[in-house]
């Protein structure tokens, strides 16, 4: 399958990110290269520590920045780890980071991940295939309450609770193994007239799975935390993300560290993409990017 990913607001997180010519980059989560391309290709003389916790992305993340390799330090890892993985000769001089959050769209568009509610597929959405935790497991062995908590927090699901008392029903008959069938207990559960407008029913649900199996917002929280203590006097931390739930975590995390003094805020509104770039890609319409700047 070829990995092929637009990159969101391309030109802006550049122009945050990048203040060094001549400095190291974090790419905490480098997809298919989008970004760290632009960045290696404009900056001749950066090093980027390129990091992914997929192994298909990284592959093809090597095979986009292959004229680069003498450039880029790879790193299997989740970015919440960085401060661990990153070599020690690299850890003190690291003058940007940047967070391109969430499901990259070839992540999305494979039907073996189990990412999308488009297509019927094995209940997966891991992130990384060495997770032992899948979407499967979760539906299948988690209480109804905590499904419903997850759903409500993390969905923002309105009918949770209904969704998640039809999956335990469903499951004393026989195990919830697919995307499809999951997708119809969502159907059912929620009331006709309350599916005949908005986004597809099964959203919020799926994103709520996501989010639960590859511990995203712990993950966002540790990962930042880490970030601020690699990132070099000056040096900035720039994350784009897809979901309110992902943008409060950043934004009150940025104000915090401006509050304890330890830099400043520099986008006072997160920026967001132009309606070209929406109507070029529509899924970077709910993306959001906000830069801090250390001390």
């Amino acid at each position: 399958m070829t990995y092929s990913h637009v990159s969101v607001l391309n030109k802006e997180a550049l122009e945050y990110w990048v203040h060094d010519e001549e400095g190291i980059y974090v790419d905490a989560t480098v997809g298919g290269g989008g970004h760290s391309f632009q960045l290696l290709s404009q900056f001749p003389h950066v090093h980027l520590i390129a990091i992914d916790q997929d192994p298909i992305a990284i592959n093809a993340a090597k095979e986009r920045l292959i004229a680069f390799s003498s450039r880029v330090t790879w790193v299997h890892a989740n970015f919440r780890d960085m401060a661990e993985e990153i070599e020690p000769s690299l850890r003190t001089h690291i003058a940007g980071i940047l967070f391109d959050l969430g499901v990259s769209s070839p992540q999305f568009d494979d039907p073996t991940r189990g990412f999308t509610y488009q297509v019927d597929s094995a209940l997966d959405m891991r992130m990384d295939p060495a997770n032992p935790v899948t979407a499967f497991r979760l539906i299948n062995m988690r209480s109804k309450e905590e499904i419903a908590r997850v759903l409500r927090e993390w969905g923002e699901e309105r009918w949770a609770q209904r969704i998640a008392e039809f999956i335990i029903k469903a499951r004393t008959q026989e195990p919830i193994r697919t995307t499809g069938q999951l997708v119809e207990l969502i159907k059912a559960a929620i009331p006709a007239s309350a599916r005949r407008t908005g986004a597809h029913p099964a959203r919020r649900t799926f994103q709520a799975l996501r989010i639960w199996v590859n511990d995203e917002l712990a993950a966002l929280s540790q990962g930042l935390e880490a970030a601020q203590g690699l990132i070099a006097p000056k040096g900035r931390v720039v994350v784009i993300s897809f979901h309110s739930l992902e943008d409060r975590i950043a934004k009150h995390v940025f104000r915090q560290w401006e509050q304890e003094h330890k830099g400043h805020v520099l986008t006072k509104h997160p920026l967001t993409p132009s309606e070209p770039e929406i109507s070029e890609n529509p899924r970077s319409r709910s993306a959001k990017l906000r830069v801090f700047e250390q001390f």
